[in-house]
C-alpha cells in the first residue's frame, strides 16, 4: 500500500521542530542501538526514514510570501509507512478514495487476535502468519455470510492488520469492517442482518476462526514453510509441533465484537483511526530523557521505557517490505468493485441517499485546510500574503527569513 523512501546514511544534523518527537529518540541512540542489535533490512530502512523525515537529508523548499517576503522552508517527508509523521495525509487521500466504494448500510466491527502462544512463531514467520491471519478470517466471515442460514450471500469487509498493544508488545490482531447484509447469491436482493446489534454468534466466528487458521499453519509446516529460530526450536519435531497444535485446539480464541457502527459516516471515523496508524504517535509521547522513554497508554495512565527498550519494541512492529496491511474482501475485493459492488449499491439505492459524485482529489495543502484549519498557503507574518513554493535541494539549508 505505502512506498518507502530510500534508506539513508545518518541525516545532517538539523534544528528539532518544537515538541517531542519518537524520530528523536532514534537520532539519539539509533546509532548505538544498531551497533548492539541485529535489524532487519526493513527495520534498518524506517530507522533511517524516521530519523530524516523533515530534515536537510531529504531536499525540500521554500515558501515565499508574495507580499512581505517572509521565507520559510520545508523539509521532505520520508513517506514510510511505519513513520509517526507521513500518515495523516496518507490516510485522508485514502478515506477520500474509499469513500467511494463504501455502500449505504450498517457496518459491524470485528477484531480477530492471536493467542499468545502463537506470537513468538508469528515474530519468526511474520509474512507467512499475518498472510494466514488476513485469510483465516476474512474466510470466517465470508464463509458464513454466504450460509442460507444466516445471510445466504456475499459479505463487502475491509481488514487492517495492527501489531501493538498501548505499551507497544507484539500483539498482532486484525481490525475488520463488515458490512450489515450481503448480496444474495442470485444477485436480486441485499440480505440485511436481522439487527444491526448483532452479525454472528461470537462463539461461532472464534471456532470457526480457529480451525481455518490452525489448518493453514499445519499446511505450511507439512510444505516446510515455517522458520524456528532458537526460542521456537522445539517445535521443529514433528511431534512436538502436533501436540503444540493440538493445545491451541484446546483454547477459546478471542474474536471480539465491538460496537457496532450505525452508518457510512461512522465507518470513515473508523477507517480514519485504524487504517494508517503506526504503533505510536508523537503525540502520546509524555517526556523524553536520557534514561527513559515516559508515554501515554490508555484512560490516562503511562509506562516508562529505556530508550533501548523503547526502540526495541518499535522495531516489533515493522512489517516485512511489500507486505499490504489493507486488504479488502468480498463485495470490496478488487474482482468485485465493479459488478457485484455497483449490484448491491443499485438494490440498496431506494433506501439510501445515492452516492456522492466522483471528485478530484485536492492538493495536500487544501487536504491539510479542511482537516486541520491550518491554512499553508497564507503567509503567518502579514497573514495578507500566500505563500509561493521555491524548490531545495538534498542537503540544502535553510534561507534565512528576509
Amino acid at each position: 500500500m505505502h512506498g518507502h523512501a530510500s534508506c539513508l546514511e545518518r541525516p545532517r544534523a538539523t534544528a528539532t521542530p518544537p515538541g517531542l518527537e519518537i524520530a528523536d529518540i532514534f537520532r539519539t541512540h539509533g546509532d548505538a542501538y544498531r551497533r548492539a542489535h541485529r535489524l532487519s533490512k526493513e527495520q534498518r530502512c524506517a530507522m533511517r526514514s524516521i530519523e530524516a523525515c523533515r530534515t536537510a537529508a531529504l531536499g525540500g523548499h521554500v515558501d515565499v510570501c508574495d507580499a512581505c517576503g517572509y521565507q520559510r522552508p520545508a523539509y521532505n517527508s520520508c513517506r514510510n509507512r511505519h513513520c509517526p509523521k507521513c500518515q495523516s495525509l496518507a490516510q485522508a487521500r485514502w478515506i477520500e478514495q474509499r469513500k467511494q466504494r463504501i455502500l449505504p448500510t450498517h457496518y459491524f466491527h470485528v477484531v480477530f487476535t492471536l493467542p499468545a502462544a502463537l506470537r513468538p512463531l508469528a515474530l519468526a514467520n511474520r509474512r507467512l502468519l499475518f498472510t494466514i491471519l488476513f485469510q483465516a478470517a476474512s474466510q470466517t466471515l465470508l464463509t458464513l455470510g454466504r450460509d442460507p442460514k444466516r445471510l445466504g450471500g456475499l459479505l463487502g469487509l475491509t481488514a487492517v492488520l495492527h501489531t501493538w498493544t498501548r505499551t507497544l508488545e507484539f500483539h498482532p490482531h486484525l481490525h475488520c469492517v463488515v458490512t450489515g447484509g450481503a448480496l444474495r447469491a442470485d444477485g436480486q436482493r441485499w440480505q440485511a442482518t436481522k439487527t444491526q446489534r448483532y452479525l454472528f454468534p461470537v462463539r461461532v466466528l472464534s471456532a470457526l476462526f480457529r480451525a481455518k487458521f490452525l489448518r493453514a499453519l499445519r499446511a505450511s509446516y507439512a510444505r516446510g514453510q515455517l522458520r524456528f529460530p532458537p526460542r521456537t526450536a522445539t517445535l521443529a519435531d514433528r511431534a512436538a509441533f502436533n501436540t503444540f497444535i493440538d493445545s491451541l485446539y484446546q483454547q477459546e480464541w478471542v474474536v471480539y465484537a465491538k460496537r457496532p457502527f450505525g452508518g457510512a459516516e461512522h465507518v470513515f471515523q473508523y477507517l480514519g483511526r485504524y487504517t494508517h496508524r503506526v504503533a505510536i504517535s508523537n503525540q502520546r509521547l509524555k517526556a523524553v530523557e536520557p534514561h527513559r522513554v515516559h508515554f501515554h497508554t490508555r484512560d490516562g495512565k503511562t509506562t516508562t521505557l529505556h530508550p533501548t527498550e523503547f526502540i526495541r519494541r518499535f522495531l516489533l512492529h515493522v512489517l516485512p517490505a511489500g507486505f499490504t496491511k489493507i486488504r479488502h474482501y468480498g463485495l470490496f475485493a478488487p474482482a468485485n468493485t465493479a459488478t457485484r459492488l455497483e449490484r448491491a449499491r443499485a438494490l440498496l439505492a431506494a433506501a439510501h441517499s445515492p452516492p456522492a459524485p466522483t471528485r478530484v482529489a485536492p492538493d495536500w495543502r487544501t487536504q491539510l485546510l479542511a482537516l486541520s484549519g491550518v491554512d499553508l498557503f497564507q503567509c503567518p507574518s502579514c497573514q495578507r500574503g500566500r505563500m509561493v513554493r521555491h524548490p531545495l535541494g538534498r542537503g540544502a539549508l535553510p534561507i534565512p527569513d528576509g
